[in-house]
């Protein structure tokens, strides 16, 4: 076989091996099963409830239904205001409390929707928790912000 011959089937042979490995990687990539109307719920949240420079913390995260997102914060002890918002589908609700023997207070994550303000008061750390009804998934928005002082 001659030099022309064997670079041919070189040539061929790394062709074969790059379309193999370019199936593979298309057919083993994860697929996005996520629900679209996600992001336009996060985007809902997020301009019900946008960040500044003087929060503490601030997060959005995705509840599935029927399900509970937990948060816990070390904060330097004070007065804190929490601002929580949710998005999610016709009648779902989202049930937000900041202690273990709290029932907590359900929200409409649905229809016309404006920002919660609660008052903490903060030890050492903020137990934030938030429970999804079985209508969701959800979009969950919060900020902790420390309460101004006279």
């Amino acid at each position: 076989m001659t030099e022309r011959g064997r670079g041919v089937i070189l040539h061929g042979l790394a062709v074969l091996i790059l379309v193999a490995g370019g199936i593979w990687w298309w057919r083993s990539a994860p697929r996005d099963d996520s629900d679209p109307r996600l992001l336009a719920w996060r985007l809902t949240a997020e301009q019900l409830l946008p960040e500044t420079g003087d929060q503490e913390m601030t997060d959005t995260v995705v509840v599935p239904a029927s399900s509970n997102y937990e948060k816990g914060a070390d904060l330097d002890g004070g007065a804190f205001q929490v601002a929580v918002v949710c998005a999610g589908p016709d009648g779902s609700r989202v049930r937000v409390s900041f202690g273990d023997d709290e029932s907590g207070r359900g929200l409409p994550c649905s229809g016309a929707r404006t920002p919660e303000v609660f008052s903490v008061g903060v030890g050492s750390q903020l137990r934030l928790r938030a429970a999804a009804d079985d209508k969701g998934p959800i979009v969950f928005r919060y900020t902790v912000q420390r309460a101004a002082t006279n």
